[in-house]
């Protein structure tokens, strides 16, 4: 996965401000999906003011998901749990697919992707394929993610 310029939240003042999506597009999405397959809304997470995502929780298929947005790109996951510092990140095909006309849905495997920090010569460097900006790699550096679910839907202050 490309992480892209602008994915965590962060720039500074020389960087271009990340787009930011839609809340309520995406929260109509989420009702409308939710009640197609039977399933309800159990919360919503506006303005998630500890993290880089909204989050909506469900009841779906007889279980409780969490449907993450990343807050500037088109990105999406699913997950069982979210707590501070920690995501369980999941798959489930059918809630997936329903998604995909508007959002790009990332895989477990995707998400759970080790990170590759590198230091070499005093300069430390992150190898996995992005186009993040310097602020970002300083927040990557100083919060110390291990995958790539854990840059794109961040808790970073």
């Amino acid at each position: 996965m490309n992480l892209p310029n602008g994915v965590t939240g962060f720039y500074s003042s020389i960087d271009n401000k990340p787009n930011e999506i839609d809340e309520n597009d995406f929260k109509g999405i989420c009702f409308n999906l939710v009640r197609k397959n039977q399933g309800k809304i159990l919360k919503i997470d506006e303005a998630n003011l500890s993290g880089n995502f909204l989050k909506v929780k469900v009841d779906i298929f007889n279980r409780e998901i969490y449907v993450l947005l990343n807050a500037y790109y088109p990105v999406l996951a699913l997950a069982s749990t979210v707590e501070f510092q920690h995501i369980n990140f999941i798959d489930n095909p059918v809630l997936a697919k329903n998604f995909m006309p508007f959002y790009k849905v990332l895989n477990k495997e995707e998400l759970n992707e080790p990170l590759d920090i590198r230091k070499s010569k005093g300069k430390v460097s992150l190898e996995n394929k992005n186009n993040l900006n310097s602020s970002e790699l300083e927040q990557i550096f100083y919060w110390k993610p291990k995958t790539v679910g854990e840059v794109i839907f961040n808790f970073w202050d």
